[in-house]
């Protein structure tokens, strides 16, 4: 019998905290799609964009086909720190001075929204996922009397003038530290500001795809890799949406709820994808203040809190973020177990280490809505930090478009809108460093296969023919894959966090075993040897 792989679970081969208390082996099992179907709307991914979108248009009586490519909540969502926020990752007033006063009210509207629309649905529907409200600090990176702690303070409070224009009662308080810091470390000083939430993801997703598969007009097929999404025509309401088993669902309108849209450029250009890192720690129940914590570093270290058992709660801490497949992986994990530990001497062991990803904007706003240059075809994209409640925000959006409703937001999040002169520059910049990375395609990351540790993998670059990502597992077998990454050409990286393939160009990435995990690639990695092939193979059984 073949051995699942543990990529049609989860994007790493870590795993994140969610487990704990909601395992994989909970998640319901659905059939993969084997004929040609119709529906009115065809959702192309299972996580919180996915869920919430097929939500919104289902209670609006829509027929919805959701297709995931491998399990249901595999990707990003499954992989988050669970923190709903309507702080955004660039601050206020940097906001409104690129997207202007009114844009800014916008997104904190939108995602106060999103925040109090998911205490709404589990609360409706009766599902435990741990939501509760709670406040929100935001402190400086510095200690008292180092360099940079009152610079911090003067842009904190200027953020706070701007966060309290905008709805925000937000406060500047001196001296202020969360209940339970007891390290020598002193960063005293926050912006505090109440409203903000957490919960358990994929508890809560669960719960609402309960209620999704108990209604007539939804129907869920995973293991069901989408290869292209395709309006038929200039005047088409028709669009096809074609998997790589050969099948079809022809549908009015498409959703591409996959982290990153599967196509080549266009919004892809002006996103800058990084890998982020979190752990789990145990502390003493009650002991720490109940809270999202966000220090002003770049990039910044965020926590919160989730159940553990009946004697401690985990504290999560993220941060340590870095563009993908362009620095090591080496000493992030325990970095953020020492700033735990310097702040917070209960701490105790550290059970759970894992990473993601995230998408970042150039100017700084989440694209939610038609996709350039298509009327029927919807996309998710550029979540910044704040993955969750931009995937609430588009389950309101794109079904509000959808059914012909007008939504003010739709001006924010357009992904048709240009970019303002002002960020010009940075996409040039990004642009021409994205594309330095393909000069791997003259390196080797080692000499031989011979020098690639058992359970590891390395890029080889023979003189006469294409590179190849060359996999070892840890009896020794050798499985080659071509290194170039089916989207753009880039040469794949090693993670060696997640024993995967990442792509530096524009963030696709592949199981050890050449699963596609990551958009904006289409399919999985090619194999190059008969072992590669068996071995794909075998991990994307059911994937028919």
């Amino acid at each position: 019998m073949a051995t699942k792989s543990h990529f049609l679970d989860t994007s790493g081969e870590t795993d994140p905290v969610w487990i704990h208390t909601e395992p994989y082996s909970n998640r319901p099992q659905f059939n993969p799609l084997t004929e040609d179907i119709k529906t009115d709307v065809c959702v192309v991914g299972s996580g919180i964009v996915g869920i919430s979108v097929s939500y919104e248009l289902v209670q609006r009586g829509v027929k919805v086909v959701m297709l995931e490519a491998r399990d249901i909540l595999s990707g990003e969502t499954g992989r988050t720190s669970g923190h709903l926020s309507s702080g955004i990752d660039s601050g206020f007033v940097e906001l409104a001075s690129k997207r202007g006063q009114n844009g800014a009210q916008m997104a904190v509207d939108s995602h106060t929204y999103a925040i109090n629309r998911v205490g709404e649905i589990s609360k409706e529907l009766g599902i435990e996922c741990e939501y509760r409200q709670l406040p929100g600090y935001d402190i400086s990176q510095y200690e008292r009397g180092q360099d940079g702690h009152e610079d911090d303070i003067k842009e904190f409070k200027e953020e706070v003038k701007k966060m309290n224009e905008l709805g925000i009662k937000a406060s500047y308080k001196e001296g202020f530290a969360i209940r339970g810091w007891d390290g020598k470390i002193d960063q005293r000083d926050a912006v505090t500001y109440p409203g903000q939430a957490t919960f358990h993801p994929t508890k809560y997703l669960l719960g609402v795809l309960k209620w999704l598969t108990e209604q007539p007009n939804f129907q869920c097929y995973t293991r069901s890799r989408v290869m292209s999404v395709q309006e038929k025509g200039l005047l088409s309401k028709e669009v096809k949406v074609s998997t790589e088993s050969g099948h079809t669902v022809t549908c009015v309108n498409a959703v591409e709820a996959t982290c990153v849209p599967l196509q080549k450029l266009s919004v892809v250009a002006e996103m800058i994808f990084f890998r982020t890192y979190c752990i789990a720690i145990r502390v003493p129940k009650g002991s720490i203040e109940d809270c999202l914590l966000y220090d002003s570093k770049d990039p910044y270290h965020y926590i919160r809190f989730t159940a553990c058992d009946d004697k401690d709660d985990y504290l999560i801490i993220g941060g340590n973020d870095h563009k993908v497949g362009q620095e090591p992986e080496d000493g992030r994990y325990a970095e953020l177990e020492s700033w735990v530990r310097d702040r917070f001497t209960q701490a105790g062991s550290v059970d759970y280490k894992w990473s993601g990803q995230i998408f970042e904007p150039v100017d700084y706003t989440a694209f939610i809505g038609k996709n350039q240059g298509q009327s029927h075809i919807y996309i998710s994209t550029g979540d910044f930090g704040n993955g969750l409640t931009h995937g609430v925000i588009a389950g309101k959006l794109i079904a509000d478009e959808i059914m012909g409703l007008e939504n003010e937001w739709s001006k924010l999040y357009n992904p048709k809108r240009i970019p303002s002169l002002s960020k010009v520059p940075e996409m040039i910049a990004h642009d021409v460093q994205i594309n330095t990375q393909y000069k791997r395609f003259l390196q080797s990351d080692v000499k031989d296969i011979e020098d690639i540790v058992p359970g590891s993998g390395a890029v080889i670059n023979p003189t006469t023919k294409l590179p190849m990502a060359v996999y070892k597992d840890e009896d020794g077998k050798v499985f080659k894959f071509s290194a170039l990454c089916p989207h753009m050409k880039g040469v794949v990286c090693w993670n060696g966090a997640e024993k995967s393939w990442d792509c530096p160009v524009h963030g696709s990435r592949f199981g050890k075993d050449g699963v596609g995990v990551m958009g904006p690639a289409f399919g999985n990695l090619p194999p190059a040897d008969e072992a590669a092939e068996a071995l794909l193979k075998q991990s994307s059984a059911a994937q028919a």
